[in-house]
């Protein structure tokens, strides 16, 4: 592989403008593409297979419908003053005329007075109405408006003495993702690039190319919805992931570049082997990354699976950006890709560069891990354990009742509800009552009566008769909340004690069933595809560094940093911790889908991490060092590139961790702090100290395994032979080149 990549590499640099003008045109194609017809699909999230969809697809079947294009449905609570009714005279007349006001709306379809004998909604204690709103023929642009519009009811009755709060949203569900907290994170992730680089032009080629790599990714994703319509949320990893893998994937390739210069190679040589050498762990690390979002798709989620497609798909085009844009970027740099005091030394400065390492910060480091090995192990584990330790507090959750924000007026008109019609009054339990024998209509008073005897049940209301008679459906309101452990255990007493009824099939579905289905099945899905990742860890680190025991150290680490990424989002995003600084709402429950998916990332930047550092490692280790040594001398080589790579990583993602959206911002917030973990202490501290442990027998492997796993080149070593036989091949020759062409012979 590296032989291929690095001809790869010089043939994008020879031909680096057509190399160029094939990416612009690329992006230009999906781009006109996607801006002519990209859809996004309306749809909710759903976790088919659970019983509640199944029970949802029975009732479809009884009871069709012909919903109408952009329909919705709003609610207006309004509630008298302390001490009074909201029958009395001047409550109700001011009520009536927001009625009237709202009847003449656009977009209002039916509006359903609480104080209408046939369509009462009113309170117990005759406080508190709700007046329902059903609206039809909204479109994308018109949903804030129409809502607004509402609001703007709802703010006329406060100024009349009521309390008034609008439930429900019909707010687009995009979430903002390329905000000014987004681009700042972008900024300094740029910053880092020049303070790494110590030039403005490798910065700006490096950040130019993972530029062009997520535009073209988002682009052709959003060309694909054309054709098929995706989910709202589905190009948010994307983005997020395209943009910092791009980056970092650059970062390498670009870093052993400057390197090769600084070693006398030519422009060209240098980028062949930087590309041979650097692409090939670039391969490597995008390919794992590719892997686990792809693998996404085996928990059997398709609102999962579509976001870990898209997302494989940018982080593809990333990796191939940086073989073949960068490379071409690279040529037009030369030696301007290095600092202005090294443009001009055309010698050899290995000896001189392994001697200022020698006396620098990164070696002493590894030194001291490598001396004070067992506090450094020890030390790193615990530290984070203890960030880890909110996770054991964490609740999920499909979606949050009343809405995720608790300021808002939705989540205010939710509480209203709940205090006065009772907790599960808004998220009532719809159950499909079947009959296998004969009219459903004289099965009812039983069911009625078993449902009405069951523990925490409040009210046991008939909502209608399919057209053939052989099924019903009634809504049974809990006495507790959605989220509540007792309505769990209500919709479990509904299945499992129904079966008891001679002739009648119980089906429990609706929002309340549907979502705690869809978490308990997430998380049984998380249980899998957390040991489908381990177990490819295992075998991908087993056959890259031929090795048993290097892989466990490797995956243990991948651990502790999943854990401290899921406990820092768990503190945010549910306890609260900072609330002063987190722009999105805070206090709920975590969404449901955010461990799988901060699993299946965090898996594949963690191994990329392992990939550069330990693949120095191991190369010093053939090479004839000490174990020691070896760790030593591939730490000084590659934790500076690992650590810059992680100071943007966070970056980005901490950029988007500052987004409006709790979705975005906890999967960016666990992600940024899962990188921080296992950048600089799993890769700086734990696996050093561990390899300096176990010494020759990290790298230990029975024969039998040798002979059978096939060799993966991520070090170059194919690149090395070459130099030795004198030549290396272009593209499609089969003869050696001359003296002059060859890889490494062109020494300054």
């Amino acid at each position: 592989m590296a032989l291929f990549l690095a001809r790869m590499g010089r043939l994008a640099g020879r031909h680096r403008i057509a190399t160029i003008a094939a990416w612009l045109a690329v992006l230009v194609g999906v781009g006109t593409v996607a801006l002519g017809g990209m859809k996004f699909s309306e749809g909710t999230f759903d976790v088919p297979g659970t019983e509640s969809s199944k029970a949802m697809n029975l009732l479809k079947q009884h009871f069709p419908t012909d919903p109408q294009q952009g329909s919705g449905s709003l609610q207006l609570v309004v509630q008298a003053p302390l001490g009074e009714l909201i029958t009395a005279p001047a409550p109700s007349s001011k009520m009536g005329q927001a009625i009237q006001h709202l009847r003449v709306l656009p977009n209002i379809e039916r509006v359903v007075d609480p104080l209408d004998p046939q369509h009462p909604y009113i309170s117990a204690d005759r406080s508190t109405a709700v007046v329902q709103l059903t609206l039809s023929g909204i479109s994308e642009i018109d949903r804030e408006a129409i809502q607004e519009r509402v609001e703007d009811v709802a703010s006329s009755l406060r100024e009349d003495g009521l309390t008034a709060e609008v439930g429900g949203s019909l707010a687009p569900g995009v979430p903002e993702i390329l905000g000014p907290s987004e681009i700042v994170g972008a900024g300094l992730a740029f910053v880092v690039l020049v303070l790494t680089f110590g030039s403005l032009v490798a910065a700006g080629a490096n950040m130019l190319s993972a530029l062009v790599g997520v535009a073209t990714g988002i682009l052709g994703i959003l060309a694909f919805s054309a054709l098929s319509p995706i989910g709202s949320v589905t190009p948010i990893l994307a983005v997020m992931l395209g943009l910092a893998v791009g980056i970092d994937y650059c970062l390498f390739i670009l870093a052993r570049f400057r390197s090769e210069l600084r070693d006398g190679y030519e422009v060209e040589v240098a980028i062949g082997r930087a590309t041979g050498t650097a692409g090939s762990s670039v391969v490597f690390a995008g390919a794992t990354v590719i892997i686990a979002l792809a693998g996404l798709s085996v928990v059997g989620i398709p609102f999962i699976a579509e976001m870990g497609v898209a997302a494989a798909f940018a982080v593809a085009v990333a990796v191939l950006m940086s073989l073949t844009l960068l490379p071409a970027l690279m040529a037009f740099m030369g030696r301007r890709a290095l600092p202005k005091r090294e443009r001009q030394q055309r010698v050899n400065s290995t000896a001189q560069g392994t001697s200022r390492s020698g006396k620098g910060f990164l070696v002493g480091w590894a030194r001291l891990v490598v001396r004070r090995r067992l506090l450094s192990l020890c030390g790193g584990a615990l530290v984070l354990a203890v960030v880890a330790i909110p996770l054991l507090s964490m609740k999920t959750t499909l979606a949050v009742p009343g809405g995720e924000d608790p300021k808002s007026t939705q989540r205010a008109a939710y509480q209203m509800v709940s205090d006065k019609f009772g907790a599960g009054a808004q998220d009532p339990l719809v159950v499909l009552v079947e009959s296998a024998n004969g009219r459903v209509e004289t099965k009812m008073p039983e069911v009625q009566e078993f449902l009405g005897r069951l523990n925490n049940v409040a009210a046991v209301l008939p909502a209608g008769t399919s057209s053939s008679g052989d099924a019903a459906i009634v809504s049974v309101i809990a006495k507790s909340g959605a989220l509540d452990e007792r309505t769990t255990e209500l919709v479990k007493d509904i299945r499992s004690k129904g079966q008891g009824l001679p002739g009648i099939m119980l089906s429990v579905t609706g929002a309340t069933a549907i979502g705690l289905d869809s978490d308990a099945q997430l998380r049984q899905a998380l249980g899998l595809y957390v040991a489908l990742i381990v177990g490819l860890s295992l075998i991908l680190m087993v056959i890259l560094f031929r090795s048993l025991l290097v892989p466990v150290v490797a995956t243990a680490g991948f651990l502790l940093s999943l854990g401290a990424g899921l406990g820092a989002t768990t503190a945010v995003f549910q306890w609260g911790w900072l609330d002063a600084v987190v722009n999105a709402p805070q206090g709920n429950p975590l969404l449901s889908l955010l461990p799988i998916i901060v699993t299946g990332i965090l898996f594949g930047l963690a191994m990329d991490y392992q990939v550069f550092l330990v693949s120095r490692i191991h190369e010093a280790y053939n090479k004839g060092l000490s174990p020691r040594e070896a760790i030593v001398s591939g730490f000084s080589k590659s934790a500076m590139i690992v650590v810059a790579a992680a100071a943007i990583m966070a970056a980005v993602f901490g950029g988007f961790a500052l987004s409006n959206s709790s979705l975005v911002g906890s999967i960016a917030l666990g992600l940024a702090v899962g990188v921080l973990a296992d950048a600089f202490i799993v890769r700086m501290i734990i696996v050093p100290a561990a390899l300096a442990l176990l010494g020759d027998a990290a790298w230990w492997l029975p024969e039998f395994l040798k002979r059978r796993l096939p060799a993966v080149d991520v070090e170059g070593h194919a690149l090395d032979e070459t130099k030795q036989r004198g030549g290396l091949l272009k593209l499609g020759e089969t003869a050696p080149e001359t003296k002059d062409d060859v890889l490494s012979g062109s020494r300054g």
